[in-house]
């Protein structure tokens, strides 16, 4: 094979992002007052999750559901959040975000959006006291779409 007759493999920094995955929507609040907010990745139409949860204090939410013995096989999102176990309030925002979109798992009396969430430990970081919270949870849903997302010191990051 000659050189200009390989197949052409992307370079990592050429590979794109998560949103390139059809489907997938990815959304951002961070809270101006101290860098801390929220990242959601979401997938309206579900999608399969894996996670591998470590540290010696881990703040998680619904990660159990993840765990291939469970029943459940999909999530409509996954949600990241500074303000350590306060933070976790965040997903209940993108429940309730998702709900609203009649978006979620068909439990026969309700739709049931399924989101795992975990959390950063920042509260070292300017005001403890201002972290993310459900408003911004559903601030990240409502902000989320399929181009290619922020990086960097934004939301969770």
């Amino acid at each position: 094979m000659t050189r200009s007759s390989r197949p052409a493999f992307p370079r990592l920094a050429d590979a794109g992002s998560i949103t390139r995955v059809q489907g997938i929507e990815v959304g951002h609040h961070t809270d101006a007052r101290r860098p801390t907010g929220c990242t959601v990745v979401m997938a309206r139409a579900g999608a399969v999750g894996g996670v591998d949860v470590r540290g010696a204090a881990p703040g998680t939410r619904e990660t159990d559901l993840l765990h291939p013995t469970n029943l459940v096989e999909q999530v409509h999102a996954v949600m990241l959040a500074g303000g350590s176990a306060w933070g976790l309030d965040a997903a209940s925002g993108a429940v309730r975000w998702l709900e609203e979109r009649d978006v979620g798992l068909d439990v026969r009396y309700a739709r049931l959006p399924l989101v795992p969430a975990a959390v950063l430990f920042d509260l070292g970081v300017g005001d403890a006291r201002i972290r993310p919270d459900a408003a911004a949870g559903y601030a990240a849903c409502a902000a989320a779409s399929s181009a290619p997302p922020a990086e960097g010191n934004v939301g969770a990051g």
